[in-house]
């Protein structure tokens, strides 16, 4: 499989082509250098935000979370967990909903903590309340190929 897809830098958010066969392989940034992967989900502002759910050509899954939240502090390290499961096939960020509140309101964000999976730009599926990692990754697994 020689496909390339486009792969956004969880670092420097530049946009990167890689072979969708060298996915697995660790593949790096060509501008910072960094691992295009590496277990942990991308911390977003909007612009961030805008890229990787407009660019990546693989699936974006979004936890919509605030560092007051008790349940969103509980389910942190377990989507750290499902970030080392479902990478490199799926990007995992989060959006600090009151660091950037526009995309709370643009997704009309109304409890937390919610999941948002995007795929190819657009929401796909919602999931509001904490999960466990294996629910978390079960839960993607269902909506992507």
């Amino acid at each position: 499989m020689n496909e390339s897809l486009h792969i956004v830098c969880p670092h420097c958010h530049t946009t990167n082509r890689v072979r969708a066969d060298q996915l697995g392989s660790a593949p790096t940034c060509g501008h910072c250098k960094k691992p295009l992967f590496d277990a942990h989900p991308a911390a977003l502002d909007e612009a961030a935000f805008d890229k990787h759910i407009g660019r990546n050509q693989i699936p974006v899954l979004v936890d919509f979370w605030a560092p007051w939240c008790g349940p969103c502090r509980t389910m942190a390290p377990w989507f750290e967990q499902a970030a080392a499961q479902l990478e490199p096939r799926v990007r995992l960020a989060k959006v600090d909903t009151e660091a950037v509140p526009n995309l709370a309101a643009r997704f009309n964000i109304r409890s937390i903590p919610t999941l948002a999976l995007f795929v190819d730009g657009r929401e796909v599926a919602r999931q509001a309340g904490a999960m466990g990692a294996a629910d978390i990754v079960r839960w993607v697994q269902s909506h992507v190929r």
